[in-house]
């Protein structure tokens, strides 16, 4: 007779891509906030903030044509005009909110960031009323940065025209893959030619920072087509491109996939193959004239190209965010919004605001936050960590930091701590090493 566990498929190999959460965007792990904190939250707003503390602005634009089958993010591919005008009408009352309490402390927004979900499927109308009112609410003239997340297939001329007229520095095309098959396949709404035409209309308006979004080892992706959009990449000379590792969270479709035919390992490349991908592309793009600054971005002049939003936020600074699910860090609390649509319409039509969950991290836990989020830079600072924390890091952390450096992932000479490229092209597995011992066990989604 064969028992339960013979039967059991046998764990897949450490190097192949299982569902999960790969990429570490916070610390502590998202498990541990909670209703039971929200007092925190409150409490949080009602503070004046630190001096020098950088105040940030972030909206989830939860619209899509598709939902691509490898995206884990909140997103609506079922909402009509009036629905997404309620949106953003509930988006602008909750900033309203905001921009009275006693956090904002007569700051303005560093940096602005349209996020989603795709925030260019909103129409010229519908996005010249919601940036018009942020900025009545809380002008961001002067922001270093305002990044635009866009979806090729949704771009028009007259709709890039306006998002540049509208302020946007930044604007990120999410092009991940310049082959129609794969594109197709992976369940994006855009092909290859959009991919030009958006290019070329937004090139032709001159923003100060044009960005591609690449993936590596999507559903069907070869070396030989991986290679091909590197090189295509490259013909376009973009100020930046971003390259993430494929990873399939549980709330994917690919998951629901492999969760009906009791497969265990993801039908995308291995992360070996992965990684060697992103080697490839960093090399290539060096020789193209581009400087790695972190685990994913390459920059064509990095005295002029910079990503504002990224750097304050892996630094500490203030981010109220908008919109369904998003999440915020204020006086050094954190706290989630409501986490589905109606539920967060319904609050703030109630006059107030959606929360859902927080966490205020202790001084140990901001600090290695901060600590192994700019280990994805590849360079830090240890004297930035002693002078704002009073701790140093390297008595801190003594144990993993012999430990990686003794396996040749970084070193540390002096102030700097410097990781290695293939300690880069990994990162987000190695800084598990810095987490706390509750930490380590949590689903980190």
């Amino acid at each position: 007779m064969t028992t339960e566990a013979e039967r059991a498929p046998a764990p897949p190999p450490l190097n192949e891509t299982t569902a999960g959460n790969y990429f570490v965007s916070n610390y502590p792990p998202f498990s541990f906030w909670s209703e039971d904190h929200l007092g925190e939250a409150e409490a949080a707003l009602a503070r004046a903030p630190k001096p020098g503390t950088k105040l940030g602005l972030y909206l989830h634009i939860p619209f899509c044509r598709k939902r691509c089958h490898f995206c884990y993010f909140r997103v609506y591919t079922d909402k009509d005009s009036i629905q997404i005008r309620n949106y953003i009408n509930t988006a602008i009352r909750e900033l309203e909110m905001y921009a009275s309490q006693p956090f904002i402390g007569g700051r303005k927004p560093h940096f602005v960031y349209f996020g989603g979900g795709t925030p260019s499927y909103l129409s010229v109308d519908q996005l010249t009323l919601l940036m018009g009112e942020m900025k009545r609410l809380l002008p961001w003239d002067e922001a270093q940065e305002v990044a635009f997340e866009c979806e090729p297939g949704t771009l028009t001329e007259p709709k890039i025209k306006a998002i540049r007229e509208l302020g946007v520095t930044r604007l990120s095309l999410g092009v991940e893959n310049f082959d129609d098959h794969v594109l197709e396949i992976n369940g994006r709404a855009h092909r290859s030619k959009e991919i030009w035409r958006a290019y070329e209309y937004a090139r032709s308006l001159d923003f100060p920072q044009i960005n591609i979004d690449l993936i590596a080892g999507m559903v069907e992706e070869t070396e030989a087509n991986w290679r091909e959009c590197v090189r295509k990449t490259i013909d376009l000379a973009p100020d930046s491109v971003t390259i993430y590792q494929m990873e399939i969270p549980y709330n994917t479709t690919i998951y629901k996939e492999m969760k009906a035919e009791g497969k265990l390992v993801a039908p995308v490349a291995d992360w070996p193959t992965k990684r060697s991908w992103v080697d490839y592309a960093f090399n290539e793009f060096a020789r193209a004239g581009y400087s790695v600054t972190s685990a994913y971005t390459v920059v064509r002049n990095p005295e002029k190209t910079k990503f504002v939003y990224r750097d304050q936020v892996w630094s500490g600074a203030d981010m109220v965010a908008l919109g369904v699910a998003s999440f915020s860090h204020v006086g050094g609390t954190h706290f989630q919004n409501l986490a589905d649509f109606d539920p967060y319409l319904a609050k703030l039509n109630e006059g107030k605001l959606p929360h859902w969950r927080a966490y205020t991290p202790t001084s140990d836990e901001r600090l290695i936050r901060e600590w192994i989020l700019q280990h994805k830079l590849g360079k830090l600072r240890v004297s930035y960590f002693t002078e704002k924390f009073g701790v140093d890091p390297r008595e801190r952390f003594a144990e993993p930091l012999s430990k990686l450096a003794a396996d040749g992932w970084l070193k540390v000479e002096g102030d700097e701590l410097t990781l290695t490229r293939a300690a880069l092209l990994q990162v987000d597995r190695l800084i598990h090493h810095y987490f706390l011992p509750q930490h380590l066990s949590a689903r980190y989604t």
